[in-house]
């Protein structure tokens, strides 16, 4: 029987390309306030019987988390069998310890709330810092998918003779998988951050590399800053360019990042007018695995 993909409002494209991918029905889910400000949810498809995807990428969450939550009991309330969430972009990992008596650590708050909720979980490079993986957070089972071949992939065929480069050491695996897989050279910077807003970054020897195109490659673009001050220290270079698998840009960050790079390209884990990088494949293939075992 087919699955139901059900997308939450600003998800439509995303779960459109996903369904027709695994062959799966595209449903939809209705959401709007009643007076009070309190939720409606109406799902659209017949849960019954089968395995429901909710597809909601999870950029600036807490507006719609209640209205996902809805959608995932009521999804089980009218006879799914099984309910998944297809988060493109996990939220809240950022605060994964109490770095201040009385702090809330709410990656592990929310993986509570999320895991008592769906079945499973699939997302897209998570920012995983002092938990190794997303089960010392998460008790249901995840699918961990990485970005970094279609980004490769993206690179290879729109950027002559690159230069990978990590903006700060965190970014290493993204530089090293993806300058291995195009045969490109890479580099990382090293960062030390002085606050939420500023960073300094220390930039190696890079005059082997005159010839090459600048190509910075990371798994957030949020602030911004990071982008910023590692673009203004490849002076003398050509036009760098910048590769971001999560395109969340806040407040002004999008005018400050698209200022200091000749093209900045994002997948669309996060809708974002940079989206070039489709990751619906990724996560297709996820599913009809699922299917196959």
């Amino acid at each position: 029987m087919q699955r139901l993909i059900l997308p939450l409002p600003g998800n439509e494209g995303f779960a459109k390309r996903l369904a027709a991918l695994c062959q799966g029905e595209l449903g939809a889910v209705e959401t709007r306030q009643f007076p009070d400000g309190e939720s409606y949810v109406r799902l659209h498809g017949d849960p019954r019987g089968r395995a429901v995807d909710i597809v909601c990428t999870l950029a600036r969450p807490d507006p719609r988390f209640l209205s996902l939550v809805y959608a995932a009991d009521t999804a089980r309330e009218l006879g799914a069998t099984q309910v998944n969430l297809i988060a493109p972009y996990l939220a809240y990992m950022r605060q994964d310890k109490r770095f201040q008596e009385g702090e809330s650590i709410s990656s592990l708050s929310f993986a509570r709330l999320v895991s008592s909720t769906f079945d499973r979980l699939l997302t897209v490079d998570p920012h995983l810092h002092r938990h190794p993986t997303l089960s010392a957070l998460y008790t249901i089972p995840t699918t961990t998918l990485h970005a970094a071949p279609r980004l490769a992939s993206w690179i290879a065929a729109n950027v002559q003779s690159p230069l990978i480069i990590g903006p700060d050491e965190e970014s290493e695996q993204w530089a090293g998988s993806i300058a291995e897989r195009i045969g490109a050279p890479h580099v990382v910077l090293r960062k030390t951050r002085q606050g939420d807003r500023q960073v300094d970054i220390q930039v190696p020897d890079l005059s082997a590399w005159q010839d090459r195109t600048p190509v910075l490659v990371d798994d957030i673009a949020s602030s911004g800053r990071t982008l910023v001050v590692a673009a203004g220290k490849l002076a003398g270079m050509r036009p760098p360019q910048c590769v971001v698998v999560h395109a969340l840009f806040a407040e002004d960050a999008w005018s400050q990042v698209s200022d200091c790079f000749e093209r900045v390209v994002s997948t669309d884990a996060v809708p974002h007018p940079s989206n070039r990088i489709e990751l619906a494949p990724l996560l297709a293939n996820a599913l009809l695995r699922d299917l196959r075992d």
